[in-house]
Order: structure tokens, then sequence, then C-alpha cells
């Protein structure tokens, strides 16, 4: 189980259950051909990094399942996935597992 902190920040971010906080991968600014993008048109990326992991999914035995993701894993997940939070100025995404669809190697 991680907990997502920032250098000089009070604000920790400790995901329960089977839920995880992802850092989006920052979107790009330039097309290939050299075009300039504004903020308006550019597509917010479905690849990130996981910050913090809860402590598993509560299975119907009563036990908890061991969360499949760790810390500073490359995922993919569902461009429609989770909640969008902001902590010190910074967008983090809190979702389920669930919504993550691969770990990038």
């Amino acid at each position: 189980m991680a907990t997502a902190t920032k250098k000089n920040s009070k604000i920790r971010l400790q995901p329960l259950g089977e839920r995880i906080v992802i850092q989006r991968e920052e979107s790009e600014q330039m097309t290939a051909g050299g075009i300039v993008l504004p903020d308006s048109a550019q597509e917010k990326p479905a690849r990130g990094t996981v910050v913090a992991v809860g402590n598993g999914k509560l299975l119907d035995d009563g036990t908890r399942a061991a969360c499949q993701l760790k810390p500073n894993e490359k995922v993919l997940f569902s461009s429609y996935a989770g909640e969008n939070i902001e902590v010190d100025g910074v967008e983090y995404l809190l979702m389920r597992e669930d919504d993550v669809l691969a770990v990038i190697e």
C-alpha cells in the first residue's frame, strides 16, 4: 500500500480498497508536422503512472485480494475512467483497479 505525497505538501492521498491514484502523462503540445496545439485541441492521454494503491479488493469471504499494480508502473486505462482530483496544483486520477487495461513495460 502506498500513499501519494508531494514535497512541501500537507496533503496525503491514500486510496481505499481497490482504488488507485494515477498521474496522467502530459499531452502532446505539437503535432508530427510541427503545428502547435492549443490546450482546447489537445487530447488527454489514456496513459499514466501509478502513484498510490489501496489495500486491495474485498472478496465475498471477507478477505482482501492484493492489488496487482505497484507504484511507479506505467499503465493504459480507459479514457473515461476515474475521477479527476487536484492536490497542490497537480492533477491526479482516482480510479478502480479494474479500469486499468494494461501495464506498459
